[in-house]
C-alpha cells in the first residue's frame, strides 16, 4: 500500500511539471510516467485519463493555497500579502490555472468552487463586514474574487511583470506593502 503512495506521489509531481510546462494539451502521459518511473497503466489506474490527472493536479495545489493562506477577513490586507508570498512560492499554481483558463473554460469560473473552503472565506468576509471591517457595499465572493486578483498582480500570468522567490526581499516587502495598503483603502468601510 505505502508503495502505491509513493507511486501516486511521484506521478502528481511528475504532472505538476509537465502541465505547468506545457498545459493540458501539450501535456504527454509517457513523459510524466517516465519522470514518475511509472508505467503507463499506473497512470491509468490511479487517475482514469490525463484530464482527470490535471484535475487533481490543480485541486492539490488549489487546495495547498488554500490551506497555506488561510483567510483573516478583518485583515484583508495581510491577506493579500500572504496570499502573495504563497503564490511566489508556488508558481506553478498560476501557471496551472492560466492553461486551465486557456484550454478549458474561457469565460465564466474557472473552477465551480463551491467547497467548504470557499464558503468559509466568504462567510469570514460577510461577518468582517458586519463588524465594519470591511465595505457592507460589495457581495463578499466579489472581495475575495477582487483580493485574490489583486495579490496575483505579480504571478506568473501577469502582464506586467511576473516576481520570482529569486527577486531581492526588498522588491518583496515593497510590493506587500502596496498591496496591503491598497486592499485596504479598496475595502475599507466608508466613512461615515
Amino acid at each position: 500500500m505505502r508503495d502505491g503512495q509513493a507511486t501516486r506521489r511521484r506521478l502528481l509531481d511528475a504532472a505538476t511539471a509537465e502541465f505547468a510546462a506545457h498545459g493540458i494539451a501539450g501535456a504527454r502521459v509517457d513523459r510524466i510516467s517516465a519522470a514518475a518511473k511509472a508505467n503507463k497503466a499506473q497512470l491509468y489506474a490511479y487517475f482514469g485519463d490525463k484530464d482527470r490527472l490535471f484535475d487533481a493536479v490543480f485541486q492539490e495545489h488549489s487546495d495547498a493555497i488554500t490551506d497555506a493562506v488561510p483567510i483573516t477577513a478583518e485583515d484583508l490586507p495581510g491577506y493579500a500579502a500572504r496570499l502573495y508570498d504563497a503564490c511566489v512560492a508556488r508558481p506553478e499554481l498560476v501557471r496551472l490555472a492560466t492553461w486551465a483558463r486557456l484550454e478549458r473554460v474561457p469565460a465564466g469560473e474557472l473552477v465551480a468552487d463551491k467547497s467548504e473552503k470557499s464558503e468559509l472565506k466568504r462567510r469570514s468576509i460577510a461577518d468582517a463586514q458586519r463588524s465594519g471591517h470591511v465595505d457592507p457595499d460589495f457581495e463578499p465572493g466579489e472581495v475575495l474574487a477582487m483580493v485574490s486578483t489583486m495579490a496575483l498582480a505579480w504571478s506568473p500570468a501577469s502582464l506586467f511583470h511576473a516576481a520570482t522567490a529569486d527577486d531581492p526581499e526588498p522588491e518583496h516587502e515593497q510590493r506587500r506593502r502596496f498591496l496591503a495598503e491598497a486592499v485596504r483603502r479598496a475595502f475599507a468601510p466608508p466613512p461615515r
